[in-house]
């Protein structure tokens, strides 16, 4: 089994396909096929099954990514600093929820890095891929929540991962909506009082369920109910359709100017926002900036 083994691995599971895989790589499919085999056979599991649409990776497979990822980027680390006398180039991933700290927090640890050198990732996306994207260790850090509905069937799933959820700060349940709409002037909301207008969610994909949903109250009934995938389509629809959204209440003020608040709701949820990381996996340097300055930006933002 060599490294560049472990690369065409990587490669095969990212495009999900063998025939793909060996165009992008510029390798014949036969030998292709033949390294995976080799892979397979020395590393005595099976690591993709074969389907007519392609390739999908096992249980025993996804362990196995993850440590070649681990692998190839400390060669890759290696090669930098010692081969080509450049500065080693950090990679760090983070995958979140829709959370504008989230990505303020990145900003500020983009400029504290401040080398020459560096591959930074933050991948908004569903909740659960945010929890396979950690548990194949392609990011390093995962931010969600996990709420009384939710922590069951989450914390269950990270036992099963090996992953290990770390709270940072407790949010009461808050909606957005534009500084005109009906409610605005109210000092707070119940769910009866959102009842005549577009709730607007965050599509979880094949895991639309309360459990992986960024919403709290996600399973109560909704006659308008809209689906997005980012963060700029849910504020115009916010602005242009007077719909609203329930999160943290955590949202600086100078996002979108004063067009967008933060209105508390009248339920007794709570979110309990932090990080998740593989178990075996100590927070790194880089890691330990981001979630400092998650930290600040939990304490200057309005609606805390």
């Amino acid at each position: 089994m060599t490294l560049q083994h472990l690369k065409y691995l990587i490669t095969v599971a990212e495009k999900g396909s063998i025939t793909e895989a060996a165009r992008v790589l510029f390798v014949s499919q036969p030998s292709l096929s033949g390294a995976i085999k080799e892979i397979e056979k020395e590393s005595g599991i099976t690591v993709f099954n074969r389907c007519r649409a392609g390739v999908a990776l096992t249980k025993e497979g996804t362990e196995f990514l993850g440590y070649a990822r681990q692998v190839v980027q400390q060669m890759e680390l290696l090669e930098a600093k010692y081969l080509y006398n450049s500065p080693a180039k950090q990679r760090f991933c983070v995958s979140a929820q829709h959370y504008t700290f989230a990505a303020n927090a990145f900003v500020e640890l983009v400029k504290q890095f401040g080398q020459e050198r560096f591959e930074f990732i933050l991948n908004e996306t569903q909740t659960h891929q945010i929890i396979e994207d950690v548990r194949n260790r392609y990011s390093d850090l995962g931010i969600l929540y996990l709420c009384d509905s939710n922590e069951n069937v989450l914390l269950k799933l990270f036992d099963e991962y090996n992953l290990n959820f770390v709270e940072l700060f407790t949010a009461k349940p808050h909606i957005f909506i534009r500084k005109e709409h009906p409610l605005a002037k109210l000092k707070s909301v119940s769910l009866e009082d959102l009842k005549p207008y577009p709730r607007l969610n965050f599509v979880q994909g094949a895991y639309e369920s309360a459990n992986f949903a960024e919403e709290l109250f996600s399973n109560e009934y909704s006659d308008k109910s809209i689906k997005v995938s980012d963060r700029a389509a849910i504020v115009n629809f916010m602005i242009g359709l007077d719909g609203y959204t329930i999160s943290s209440g955590i949202f600086p003020n100078y996002l979108h100017g004063n067009s967008i608040i933060s209105v508390p709701l009248k339920e007794s949820e709570t979110m309990r926002i932090g990080y998740i990381l593989n178990k075996d996996r100590d927070l790194c340097e880089l890691g330990q900036i981001y979630i400092n300055a998650l930290m600040q930006y939990n304490k200057v933002c309005d609606g805390i």
